[in-house]
């Protein structure tokens, strides 16, 4: 069950360490240049709206936002908020594991009751 959704978009958990999403168009494109301009401009205002609730919530180091569709061809983006005591910190979160984590975080199912109040106010 998606996280948040209407007409254009969808958002998902992706199971991590650390507090990860996913943004998906409700069609399922191969490529974001096929995407019409509401669907892009939604994707990214909900993009927007997930990174400053995870930078408020989490301040985490950084936040990386990436979109492959190589294994999954439906347009998509993966939004996660990194730390440098996750296992993988630099490299990304598909990258050479580096340490065994010690990140203690704060509520990932309030984070995510959050961000689904602010989605369904702002788009």
């Amino acid at each position: 069950m998606a996280l948040f959704e209407n007409h254009l978009i969808f958002v998902d958990v992706h199971e991590s360490e650390v507090p990860w999403l996913k943004v998906f168009t409700q069609c399922a494109h191969k490529e974001f240049s096929v995407c019409s301009a509401q669907e892009k401009m939604m994707l990214f205002a909900a993009l927007d709206i997930i990174e400053i609730q995870m930078l408020a919530y989490y301040q985490p180091e950084k936040i990386n936002i990436a979109s492959f569709g190589n294994v999954l061809p439906h347009v998509h983006w993966h939004i996660m908020a990194r730390f440098k005591e996750d296992s993988y910190f630099p490299e990304p979160m598909w990258g050479t594991k580096q340490r065994e984590s010690t990140l203690v975080l704060p509520s990932f199912e309030v984070f995510c009751h959050d961000v689904k109040d602010a989605l369904k106010t702002n788009l």
